[in-house]
């Protein structure tokens, strides 16, 4: 009796005992599936969290370099079709990214190759067309250019972006510096001269862009430093050949992008703040004054725009003060200036024509399957400066003005400005490109000069009525991921007012045609990253 109730109480036990052993396990086996399941939670929270953060930024890789002057802005990048891999060279959403453009180019009427001007060919009738060229092209198509662009997320929906960009002639190798191709010219006679080109890069390290802001998809993006305009955005983005120098007389001039005067296509000191509700965008910007005897003045714009069904549509307005047109000096004014110990030339010394600029315009597109058409206006008044410049203003880039006109438009001038144009994808990768350009001005030459009660309609003086005219066509072939292979012409004419000093015109001694024209066809290779 005493044994079976000895191996009862054992049975028992070792039964106790697997039991023990089995609740032990399951609890250990319970803490690691919880322990997995609060990881899966936090990864499943992260990649959500990365996934919002994709969801609301727009990919880079996605933008046309070309024309991502803010590729961080969807307005300011034209978007080309997805890439098949991402190449982009980023880190941490920190990104190189870059654009280089020659080919060779022929001029019926043009000047020799200038190593700084931003097009650095006469690639539009200029007052020192002359003999004809052949030889290299540069930044034909567009602007080549090298920069550094980012947005990280510093908050929850919120992103901070910058932009560093320079341009350059691949040619030479220089940094482009508008300003200092009008100074390298100076004292020569227009028969003397190379292609020139007045601009609002004017040697800087970064003389397209150098800004900084923050960013968000609700509230809208704010940005300040060095940037362009909302004026130079809209005929960017509305002109069929945009950015294109040798092709595009919006691009050329520049004049239109500043709101009358090339310098003013890029604001220095500047704050912008743009916002989408919905299909609309609204955008405001200033330019502060540097102060003192400164040829950058205060300045402000204002856009409008929206986008429905494939039509777009942008209303901008403006007025900038103290703004400036350069040319070289005469040999009669270098004489002036070297006499005058009190003009300082710091880089150098060129001629200014001051005035204080209104501007509006409006401009619309319309994708239709493989077309894009393009239309815009602007409508620009000249007047005398209410601040006029001294001589030894300083302009961008380190020069002064030496000799200063500050009374040019005791009669306002108005240029109007009329372009249309159209894109055709061919296929995905062929696109043919055709625009035309119309201007006209007044007769503002009333309080001027020697004819101080009329008007004038001929070549006898600038302030004489005035036109021109420019006709452009493109092919683009995209033939491999980076590459373009571009052919292209554009035939320009000034006439009357707008063609006087032409040496194809009344420039020469004995002249007297009142128009000048001349055409540029050209080919090339573009390399975009």
């Amino acid at each position: 009796m005493r044994r079976t109730f000895i191996s009862a109480a054992a049975v028992l036990a070792f039964t106790a005992a697997g039991h023990a052993d089995e609740l032990s396990d399951i609890q250990a086996q319970a803490k690691q599936l919880r322990e997995q399941n609060q990881a899966m939670t936090k990864r499943l929270a992260d990649l959500e969290k990365r996934q919002r953060a994709l969801e609301t930024q727009p990919a880079a890789s996605n933008a046309n370099p070309v024309n991502a002057m803010a590729a961080d802005l969807p307005y300011k990048a034209a978007v080309k079709a997805r890439p098949p891999e991402n190449d982009d060279l980023c880190w941490h959403g920190v990104c190189v990214y870059g654009n280089i453009d020659m080919g060779l180019s022929y001029e019926n009427h043009g000047a020799p190759l200038s190593p700084l001007a931003v097009g650095p060919l006469d690639y539009l009738v200029s007052k020192n067309s002359n003999g004809s060229y052949f030889g290299a092209g540069p930044n034909q198509l567009s602007s080549s250019f090298i920069g550094l662009r980012g947005k990280q997320e510093i908050a929850d929906n919120l992103y901070a972006v910058f932009n560093l960009q320079t341009i350059f002639d691949p040619a030479s190798g220089s940094n482009s510096n508008g300003v200092g191709s009008v100074f390298q010219n100076t004292g020569l006679a227009l028969t003397q001269q190379n292609a020139l080109s007045d601009s609002s890069k004017a040697g800087q390290m970064f003389n397209n862009a150098a800004y900084f802001g923050i960013s968000s998809p609700t509230y809208g993006t704010l940005t300040m430093g060095r940037q362009s305009t909302l004026s130079s955005d809209l005929v960017t983005n509305y002109d069929a050949l945009g950015g294109s120098n040798a092709w595009s007389v919006l691009t050329y001039q520049g004049a239109n992008g500043g709101g009358g005067d090339t310098e003013d296509r890029i604001f220095d000191n500047s704050f912008e703040y743009r916002l989408n509700v919905g299909p609309v965008r609204l955008a405001v910007e200033t330019q502060l004054r540097n102060g003192g005897n400164s040829g950058t003045g205060n300045a402000f714009e204002g856009d409008v725009g929206f986008d429905y069904m494939g039509f777009s549509m942008d209303f901008t307005g403006g007025k900038i003060y103290d703004a400036v047109s350069a040319a070289p000096l005469s040999a009669a004014q270098v004489t002036t200036v070297n006499a005058s110990p009190s003009v300082p030339c710091s880089l150098g010394c060129v001629a200014a024509t001051v005035s204080d600029n209104t501007m509006f315009q409006v401009a619309a597109k319309y994708v239709y399957g493989p077309f894009k058409f393009f239309a815009g206006y602007e409508h620009i008044d000249f007047a005398n400066p209410n601040n006029p410049l001294a001589p030894g203003a300083f302009l961008a880039g380190g020069y002064n003005v030496g000799v200063p006109n500050n009374t040019n438009f005791t009669t306002d001038r108005i240029l109007q400005t009329f372009w249309v144009g159209a894109r055709y994808s061919v296929r995905p990768d062929l696109d043919l490109a055709l625009a035309y350009y119309h201007e006209n001005q007044n007769s503002f030459i009333i309080g001027n000069g020697s004819n101080p009660t009329g008007t004038c309609s001929n070549v006898s003086s600038a302030g004489c009525s005035g036109s021109l005219d420019a006709v452009s066509f493109v092919v683009d072939y995209r033939f491999a991921k980076h590459f373009d292979a571009y052919a292209g012409i554009m035939w320009s004419q000034v006439q009357n007012g707008l063609a006087n000093g032409f040496l194809l015109a009344n420039g020469l001694p004995g002249a007297t045609g009142n128009k000048a024209s001349a055409y540029d066809p050209g080919v090339g290779l573009r390399y975009q990253f």
